[in-house]
């Protein structure tokens, strides 16, 4: 883990009572003793309480789903607890069963960690009437800040700056619509209880607006068990900004500086850094003096985020929420502060005070975090659903920390988040982080999910992002910057041959062995001889585009090659070396020798270069084809575009539709995504039902097309 002298240090100060490994609160304060705790989460929030629980001696109990048996953070849990099937409905959101096994597994406390019940105001009450430690705020700070409106309007009375909005009670449409009307458009809709960009929606023009509301309305009900939503101003090009605040039960509160969190895709931070860009002390000092405030108007105690909205051009800020709970950024502010923050957690909720005090909290350096996902950002950030075939993270250094619940052949389930990993690095200052973070983004290998690994070095590329010129709407203003037209270089295609040839050779030999056959690299696969040298020709489709290389075996471990019959034919000499999860390719291309890792998986080699992962698939015979195309999708028709579960069917056989006609609701991964008819027609047939799991390009809905009026 990095930063580990620092950690190490802070781990010599716990206040241990000798021989039991209790971890108790400061006795000159109270008596409460947290010596094992219930972390009511899963995945590599999880795993990460887990860990520095372990480090205080701290015993800890998990909780798992159904699907989630095998899982990584069932594994280092000292106790697991199955506590119902895979929706987080009837597992995960279960209040009952949560606060059953901690009774029954004797935990004093329980750590929500994020997302779930980590700001249920309802679960933090539940807990505090069964005698058990809620380590995060108290329900009221948890009731008052989750609420958007009354969040507002405590910040308004206490200081903190906010944007103007309708933050009332009448929800109805016509009310709704007509506060729209005043404010202007485009207006951002919010989920009252949101957070992490569930239930949020920007109309920009008055025709959006009821249907981005009924939308906001579908995912916050679903996500937090309330509709109910707020109005907001619209802010162009804003910069988030938030900052990391805690507080203990004496009264004290401090700030642990700011993040910038600007860089979104559907609402949601991809890149996350500390500290802010471009960030004045003055600023500085006056953001975290604020957020100091806000904490404090509600009699915060814990780990809490004050989330800002600010100008990207005047540095204007205004309150737009607190998250009153750990965040999934909060390693970047660890970084850069030497802290470890679920120790600081723990600390609080056992009753001590804060380990240090505001002007003993020094910021150092400049960490980044990439969230790395299981989606597709070329095919509309669609999230994906499958088993991670193979799995090679970045080496661990002191300056490289990875958070992850999931290892090699592990399932991305579509019943929770896409998140695969957390890859944050330090450096002295932006730069050399930035520098840091794009080589190790390279060392992250991953095959059987598309991910968002090459977009992130893509955005770590871009003069702006290297500039710090950031806000939330950078992606959508840099996207063909972003999603350059890919054009495969031909050393790649020759690499991706060689890697072929070499791993059919490795093959080879270990049958061989067994065998006592002689090995003949060419006699594999359709090979002849041309002019006395044995020949072959290795065909790749990349993408769409279809490259053939052919081959001609010079001596051993020597070969030409030429690609498309085009150019001149080159020298290709390597050789392949297997560590481990790793194999190394080592190739040398006319005198030019460079290293790249390769997997291959049936008729798929993925090969790793320093600049891009490249997938180069060799063609099935067209009867294999054919067996393994099950949709045969026609004009009209409607496919699920990513493996998710059926939520809504809005029309039914027989009704006509219009092109952008809403036809199927998909939720998957806490993501709702409205599937629309492709052209006019009738619905012919529908071929799924509400609560129904689906797979990618299942066929949904039959529309007999129509000419077009």
């Amino acid at each position: 883990m990095y930063r580990l002298a620092r950690f190490e240090s802070l781990l010599k100060k716990i206040d241990l009572i000798s021989g039991t490994r209790e971890f108790s609160a400061n006795q000159r304060n109270c008596s409460t003793r947290i010596d094992k705790i219930l972390i009511a989460n899963r995945g590599e929030i999880a795993c990460r309480i887990t860990r520095t629980a372990k480090k205080l001696g701290v015993k800890t109990v998990a909780v798992y789903s159904d699907v989630d048996k095998d899982s990584m953070h069932v594994d280092l849990a000292d106790e697991a607890y199955c506590i119902g099937p895979a929706p987080s409905s009837q597992s995960y959101l279960r209040q009952d069963k949560i606060i059953a096994t901690a009774k029954s597994a004797k935990c004093q406390a329980i750590h929500p960690g994020y997302g779930f019940l980590s700001e249920n105001t309802e679960f933090a009450e539940l807990c505090q009437k069964q005698n058990i430690i809620f380590i995060g705020p108290p329900a009221q700070a948890i009731r008052d800040m989750g609420i958007k409106s009354t969040s507002k309007a405590i910040m308004a009375a206490a200081g903190v700056p906010i944007i103007e909005g309708y933050h009332g009670d009448d929800q109805s449409n016509e009310k709704l619509l007509q506060e729209a009307q005043k404010i202007g458009f485009p207006l951002m809709i919010k989920a009252v209880r949101g957070g992490g960009g569930k239930g949020m929606r920007i109309a920009r023009k008055e025709a959006e607006f009821l249907q981005a509301l009924e939308s906001a309305r579908t995912e916050s009900q679903k996500a937090f068990g309330d509709s109910a939503v707020l109005l907001e101003q619209y802010v162009a090009e804003p910069r988030h900004v938030e900052v990391q605040v805690f507080a203990d039960k004496h009264g004290n509160a401090v700030y642990l500086f700011e993040r910038d969190c600007s860089v979104q895709r559907r609402h949601q931070k991809v890149i996350e850094e500390a500290p802010a860009p471009g960030i004045s002390e003055e600023l500085r000092v006056e953001l975290g003096e604020a957020a100091v405030r806000a904490a404090k108007a509600v009699g915060y105690v814990g780990a809490g985020t004050v989330e800002f909205i600010m100008d990207r051009h005047t540095h204007k800020f205004h309150f737009m929420e607190m998250n009153t709970r750990l965040q999934v950024e909060h390693p970047v502010t660890e970084a850069i502060t030497g802290t470890d923050l679920v120790e600081w957690q723990l600390r609080i909720a056992a009753g001590e005070e804060l380990p240090l005090k505001q002007e003993d909290i020094k910021l150092n350096g400049h960490a980044f975090e990439a969230r790395i996902y299981a989606e597709d950002p070329r095919g509309g950030f669609l999230p994906g659903a499958g088993k991670l075939l193979h799995l090679t993270p970045p080496s661990i250094v002191e300056n490289i920390r990875v958070e992850t619940g999931v290892r090699q052949n592990d399932e991305v389930s579509v019943h929770y988040d896409p998140m695969i990993a957390k890859l944050i690095v330090w450096g002295k200052d932006r730069k050399e982080a930035l520098s840091i973070m794009k080589s190790k983004l390279s060392e992250y290998n991953i095959v059987g999910l598309e991910t968002n690994v090459e977009f992130i070095k893509d955005i770590c590329a871009h003069p702006k992002f290297r500039n710090g010129d950031v806000h939330t709407g950078f992606i959508e203003e840099n996207y063909d910057a972003l999603f350059p037209k890919i054009e495969v270089p031909k050393r790649v295609l020759a690499e991706g041959a060689l890697g072929l040839i070499l791993c059919a050779e490795l093959d080879a030999l270990k049958t061989a062995v067994k065998s006592s056959d002689v090995y003949n690299p060419f006699a594999l696969e359709t090979g002849l001889r041309v002019n006395h040298v044995l020949h072959r020709r290795i065909h790749f489709e990349v993408g769409e585009e279809k490259f053939f290389v052919d081959v001609q075996y010079v001596e051993p471990e020597v070969y030409s090659m030429r690609i498309n019959d085009l150019g001149p034919w080159r020298t290709v000499t390597g050789s392949l070396k297997k560590e481990g999860n790793i194999s190394e390719l080592k190739a040398d291309v006319d005198g030019v020798v460079q290293k790249s890792r390769i997997v291959k998986i049936g008729n798929e080699l993925h090969l790793f270069t320093h600049d891009r992962k490249w997938k180069l698939v060799t063609p099935q015979p067209k009867y294999v084809k054919e067996l393994s195309n099950q949709t045969n999708v026609v004009a009209g028709a409607a496919v699920s575009p990513m493996p998710g579960v059926v939520d809504k069917i809005l029309i039914k056989q027989g009704d006509e539709v219009k092109t952008g006609d809403p036809l199927i609701v998909i939720v998957a991964m806490k993501m709702e995504h409205v599937i629309k008819a492709s052209a006019n027609g009738t619905v012919d047939n529908v071929l799924c039902k509400v609560g129904e799991s689906v797979a990618k390009n299942k066929l949904l809905v039959k529309v007999e097309s129509v000419q077009a009026q």
